[in-house]
């Protein structure tokens, strides 16, 4: 991992505005130069690519690069190479041809998966597409809908329409999305990482995106990882590129415009907001049928579950118990995976829909699903307050490749706060499998009155030999001193998980908030444990 001076000034200016605190100081962290094993895999294995670039007259635009399984491959960990074309009636098509920088986003849409890169590509005299890349990091899958994919093999792309404003039906189209991908762009000094061109996702209910008239949008931006790579860029360079697809017929719509930042908007139309991006639309490009890629909506598979028991864990955590009730068996899950939710709210037009990780065990005749109250959470606010024993969730399958590695290598399991969750389903996974893989199981929270699950856990360590725990208080109360709830005090640090003398091919997996996966990763890392024994989930705003 290297540590690169990652943001550009107007990345730093938008974080400084919105009050993110120093990003930088912990960020670098989370960003490479390169690509680990695991985001070679993932890209190796989808069947498109969100890309971002500029066009030829200067404007930036959106597109979707897609292939055949494999068509992204890359064969090393600072290149992808790619066996595709773009169709001439691209926006994007001769840029990239030629020669450009490129913003990527890799996205799974059914598991909520995502990662990002920068870079700059070019084609090989055999007309090979390769990126060079700069920079690349993982994303929260926040706000994604989940959709499953397939191919048609009879499609025919229609021809392209262009304009200077949106039509009725493109105006509707926008009106009912759930889902929009942004381009932006910075041009910084030419060897700076932050130099380039960014692609990322935005996400949330039908109409979340306000079309004002048929040359101004209205785009919500929503907490997200505090890096504000996009309204950073917009801050710089105010042009921007932003794509539709219809799920249903595989077509695109293209629109290049430029972007303004409404910071503290009155009366916004989504009051979850924290700013707002108003989009002025300067050139549309339509491209019917343009994919042979089709999306179907995952929500169908899904089951109604209901509250069966919620019980308050800490002052802020409550578990929910969700069971059938039919006589079906629920599905198992893998320990450390996010079970999706679905649920109305009370002044909400729309569904609400979030992802929270499975806290139980994965073989069970329940799913468990633990939630710390956030005070600007609609969400978490619900299930604390409104919420009753008896009511249903509708659910989708669970999901996320946060996993327990294979095999039995030793492992060390860390926590912080709310991020317990995955790791408490992982503990039972391991005592329900018996297996004999050490374990040290490390947990950090603020006192015994904020510590979680205490007895559960202590139940499943005390029932294998192989397990070990590892309590830390950061402020510890007198009446906990007189008990044996915890093992050290202060937090946890990278110097005490190395304490523990964990074995050489140990793999630590950790969850937490950003600030807290920061300091641990970096301070493993420059201990000497392997970037690929590393496996992180952030938890919290500003994930």
């Amino acid at each position: 991992m290297t540590n690169l001076n990652t943001f550009h000034s107007g990345e730093l200016a938008a974080q400084k505005q919105a009050g993110a605190g120093d990003v930088a100081s912990w960020a670098a962290d989370f960003i490479r130069d390169h690509m680990p094993g695991q985001h070679r895999d993932f890209y190796g294995a989808l069947p498109f690519l969100v890309v971002a670039a500029e066009g030829p007259s200067g404007r930036p635009w959106v597109s979707i690069l897609e292939g055949q399984k494999g068509f992204a491959t890359p064969p090393d960990p600072r290149t992808l190479e790619l066996r595709t074309r773009l169709h001439p009636s691209d926006p994007l098509a001769s840029s990239i041809a030629s020669g450009t920088d490129i913003g990527v986003l890799g996205i799974e849409l059914a598991t909520k998966r995502r990662n990002r890169l920068s870079g700059f590509i070019q084609a090989d005299r055999d007309g090979q597409l390769r990126i060079d890349i700069r920079q690349t990091f993982g994303n929260c899958p926040q706000f994604i809908r989940e959709r499953n994919w397939h191919r048609v093999s009879d499609n025919v792309p229609a021809n392209a329409v262009t304009s200077q404003e949106l039509s009725a039906e493109q105006m509707m189209r926008i009106a009912k999305s759930d889902t929009m991908f942004i381009g932006s762009g910075h041009r910084g000094e030419p060897d700076a990482p932050s130099s380039g061109y960014d692609a990322s996702h935005r996400g949330g209910e039908p109409g979340f995106i306000q079309v004002v008239d048929a040359k101004r949008l209205r785009i919500p931006d929503y907490s997200g990882n505090n890096f504000f790579n996009t309204i950073g860029n917009l801050m710089e360079n105010p042009q921007i590129g932003l794509l539709f697809i219809d799920f249903e017929t595989g077509g695109l719509l293209h629109i290049s415009g430029s972007a303004t930042i409404d910071w503290e908007p009155e009366n916004p139309h989504d009051p979850a907001a924290r700013r707002m991006i108003d989009v002025t639309v300067e050139e549309v490009v339509d491209r019917p049928r343009a994919l042979t890629l089709r999306w179907s909506s995952d929500s169908a598979t899904g089951r109604q579950l209901r509250v069966a028991k919620k019980v308050m864990e800490t002052p802020e955590i409550v578990s929910l118990y969700l069971r059938p009730d039919d006589e079906l068996p629920l599905e198992e899950f893998e320990a450390g995976q996010h079970l999706p939710i679905e649920f109305s709210i009370p002044d909400q037009d729309e569904k609400v829909r979030r992802s929270y990780s499975l806290s139980g065990p994965p073989k069970g005749d329940f799913y468990r699903l633990s939630v710390k109250r956030e005070e600007l959470g609609i969400a978490s606010r619900h299930i604390h307050d409104t919420l009753k024993v008896g009511q249903f969730i509708s659910t989708a399958r669970p999901a996320g490749d946060f996993i327990l590695p294979q095999g039995e290598t030793p492992l060390v399991l860390v926590s912080a706060g709310v991020g317990l969750t995955p790791m408490l389903s992982m503990l039972h996974a391991i005592v329900q499998q018996q297996s004999d893989r050490s374990v040290w199981f490390v947990h950090g929270a603020r006192d015994g009155r904020h510590h979680g699950f205490r007895d559960e856990v202590d139940s499943l360590v005390a029932s294998r030999p192989n397990i070990r725990r590892a309590i830390h208080y950061s402020n510890p109360l007198e009446s906990d001193r007189k008990g044996r709830d915890f093992d050290f005090t202060g937090r946890i640090t990278p110097a005490s998980l190395i304490e523990l003398d964990a074995p050489a091919d140990a793999h630590y997996l950790l969850c937490g908030p950003a600030t807290f996966l920061s300091q641990i990763q970096s301070g493993l890392i420059d201990r000497g444990v392997p970037d690929h024994h590393i496996h992180h989930e952030m938890f919290g705003p500003g994930s």
